[in-house]
């Protein structure tokens, strides 16, 4: 398990590279429902960028690593109800699923009181669909306003997932285009499944779990 872990995870570094040769991208590894025996090779290697989609599971595995090694970088990848919120700024250094206005107040509540400051990205649904979570496109601008200027929350990109509709290149083209428009560094784009389609549409931050850890149980 640990060679596989480790071989998978040097095998995107290759795919990564001969695509952009001279950007930095981050590999997120998604480490959501995997233990920390899978997770601890990872670590041994060097990587510090790593996902997480339920608070609960986060605290229990991640407190004590991060107090040990500050140099790991957590990142919130699922949907976060606002009564977490304060939890979550606690432990993570970045979330991903920024996506309505009651959820950004209380982030920047939260801010506050832990004198902390995390990096946010804006979720935005960009097919439109009922199930998804995320901020409808035609309001993406005026929430970024919003939670930048506001509430001086540190908005560094957007975050998609695309709708299963055989149209991903035009939805990563069109949220890339529309993260540059707003002058935004990063971008949050792709998982195991496209995440070579994303890096041709400038993403800097790759949501990768099971291409790296295998199937999920």
């Amino acid at each position: 398990m640990t060679t596989d872990v480790i071989n998978n995870y040097l095998s995107i570094q290759e795919n990564i590279k001969k695509i952009r040769v001279n950007k930095k991208v981050n590999i997120i590894a998604v480490s959501k429902t995997f233990n920390m025996d899978q997770i601890a090779p990872l670590i041994g290697h060097g990587h510090l960028h790593f996902g997480e989609n339920k608070l609960q599971e986060a605290f229990y595995k991640w407190s004590d690593i991060k107090s040990n090694n500050k140099k790991i970088k957590l990142h919130m990848i699922g949907k976060l109800q606002s009564n977490k919120a304060k939890k979550a700024v606690e432990l993570f250094d970045y979330i991903h699923s920024l996506d309505n206005e009651k959820l950004a107040n209380v982030l920047s509540k939260s801010e506050h009181s832990l004198d902390k400051k995390i990096n946010y990205f804006i979720q935005v649904n960009i097919g439109n669909e009922s199930q998804k979570s995320g901020i409808p496109l035609n309001l993406v601008d005026q929430f970024y306003t919003y939670c930048s200027l506001e509430l001086k929350l540190n908005i560094i990109g957007l975050m998609a997932i695309p709708p299963n509709d055989n149209n991903t290149n035009k939805h990563f083209q069109f949220i890339s285009e529309h993260n540059s428009s707003l002058n935004l560094p990063e971008l949050s784009l792709g998982m195991s499944s496209d995440y070579l389609i994303a890096l041709k549409y400038e993403a800097t931050f790759l949501r990768i779990g099971s291409a790296i850890f295998g199937k999920r149980n």
